[in-house]
């Protein structure tokens, strides 16, 4: 069954881009376009189980009406695709409903990546967010209990980076294996890595071993 989407963006570029990308994707059914809130509400009480790509930061929507619309349609799950956002507006998008939040300049596999996460229910988001606004415990910590990660499941694509990146491949390497760009597997080693609170490769060995995604024997009998 595919995903159905809505996308929620007043510029007519970026409308027009997103509808094109996911028009390419077999999997994907674009259900309805809106320009403003009223537009979004009304296409939301007939596809109240979409993805909802939205510009939360656009003023034809904005935080407040992302929360009424999560309010009455729990259901969705938003994709928000915005500026770089600092610490605390990254905690006011994710508690107001926001569930993955890319940048505008990721590329097409992030985002076909991040719609098919967040139709799980599954936080994604960019690398350069996690890097600059999750990359210390402080700052995670520092966020209200509503935005935690906590208690978060692997999804079946992350567990086959993690069983890669402990197997000793490279970046390149699982994107060439896995059929998505340097970039995307960056991306997901990132999320990976802010979802079990570790910060190297040894980290995600131990977790990699202890639920049985690799076993120690690789590491005994591995002649690489």
């Amino acid at each position: 069954m595919p995903i159905s989407i809505l996308i929620a963006q007043s510029n007519y570029l970026v409308k027009e881009g997103l509808n094109s990308l996911i028009s390419n994707e077999e999997k994907m059914l674009l259900k309805g376009m809106a320009s403003n809130y009223q537009e979004l509400t009304k296409l939301a009480e007939s596809c109240s189980e979409c993805v909802v790509i939205i510009d939360h930061n656009d003023i034809a929507f904005g935080i407040a009406a992302l929360r009424k619309i999560k309010s009455s349609f729990p259901e969705i799950n938003f994709l928000s695709i915005s500026d770089k956002p600092n610490r605390w507006m990254l905690s006011d998008a994710l508690s107001a409903g926001v569930t993955s939040y890319l940048l505008r300049d990721c590329d097409k596999e992030e985002i076909i990546e991040a719609i098919n996460a967040t139709a799980k229910g599954e936080q994604f988001f960019c690398g350069k967010i996690l890097n600059d606004v999750l990359k210390t415990n402080d700052e995670i910590s520092s966020q209200p209990e509503s935005v935690s990660c906590e208690g978060m499941k692997i999804s079946e694509r992350e567990a086959q980076i993690i069983k890669l990146v402990a197997e000793g491949f490279t970046n390149k390497e699982i994107a060439d294996k896995l059929f998505l760009s340097a970039h995307t597997v960056t991306t997901h080693r990132k999320n990976i890595m802010a979802k079990l609170g570790v910060n190297n490769t040894a980290g995600l060995m131990m977790y990699a071993i202890k639920n049985n995604i690799i076993t120690p024997n690789h590491f005994l009998f591995n002649t690489n």
